[in-house]
């Protein structure tokens, strides 16, 4: 099986449905799993308020991101699976270039993440981070979607 496995988070429910196929994969096997949550740059954000504000703004993201690795790591330890977490900055990068670095540079054998599935405009204007990240990987990507309501 794999030794490590990479599970990007951003709090949302396709994620957290990621993170639990990540510890069924784990579970009672060698396999660490490596959390990853990414803070996006906000380039306008910068323009349109002070630099206050904008620093204030940034605090309460690495606060929310730090709160959703911590939530992972809590799941994957009730779960009995190894986990280490990181949270990044996206630093100019697209999150998908993000996670392919991170994966390789953690010896990630698969990343495992949730995604939404979405198609036509909504796909074309808000893009597939998940879409790009398994056009890019050298590693299988297992794309976890969201479960519909009637499942």
């Amino acid at each position: 099986m794999y030794r490590s496995i990479l599970v990007p988070l951003d709090g949302s429910a396709t994620s957290k449905r990621g993170l639990q196929e990540a510890i069924q994969l784990a579970r009672g096997q060698p396999c660490t799993l490596h959390l990853v949550h990414v803070l996006m740059d906000f380039p306008l954000m910068v323009e349109m308020a002070s630099a206050a504000d904008y620093e204030v703004s940034r605090k309460r993201l690495r606060e929310t991101g730090e709160a959703i690795l911590a939530q992972g790591r809590e799941e994957a330890a009730q779960a009995g699976v190894g986990c280490l977490s990181e949270l990044r900055e996206s630093e100019g990068l697209r999150v998908a270039d993000i996670l392919v670095e991170q994966a390789k540079r953690q010896h990630c054998g698969l990343i495992v993440m949730g995604t939404h599935g979405r198609r036509g405009i909504s796909r074309a204007t808000l893009g597939s981070d998940a879409e790009a990240t398994a056009r890019l990987s050298p590693v299988p990507v297992l794309l976890v979607k969201q479960q519909d309501a009637a499942s």
